[in-house]
């Protein structure tokens, strides 16, 4: 699966996700989602900051650079984090391209 720096991502309507102590915890709602082991999929402050900027508005490349703005990090690091997060959401059918 690639993801295109063009393209918008929102989270998919079979999972829910709630803030808890500062992380995001993603639930699927149906089965086949997510991992085999998981149930459960958790964010870290960084993920949860990627994970707030898939609205549906955003493409990959503005998400890419609002997070290049807020966090200081080389900038082919930030994009690697944002598409490598990205990609295994989508594997995970945690998030769908508009």
């Amino acid at each position: 699966m690639s993801v295109s720096a063009e393209t918008v991502y929102i989270p998919s309507d079979d999972v829910v996700a709630r803030e808890i102590e500062g992380e995001i915890i993603i639930v699927p709602l149906v089965a086949g989602i997510g991992g085999v082991d998981d149930e459960l999929f958790t964010l870290n402050e960084t993920g949860r900051a990627i994970w707030s900027k898939l609205d549906g508005h955003r493409t990959l490349a503005d998400v890419v650079a609002e997070m290049a703005a807020e966090f200081a990090a080389e900038d082919d690091e930030i994009e690697r984090d944002v598409v490598g997060l990205v990609t295994e959401l989508i594997e995970r059918r945690m998030l769908v391209a508009v």
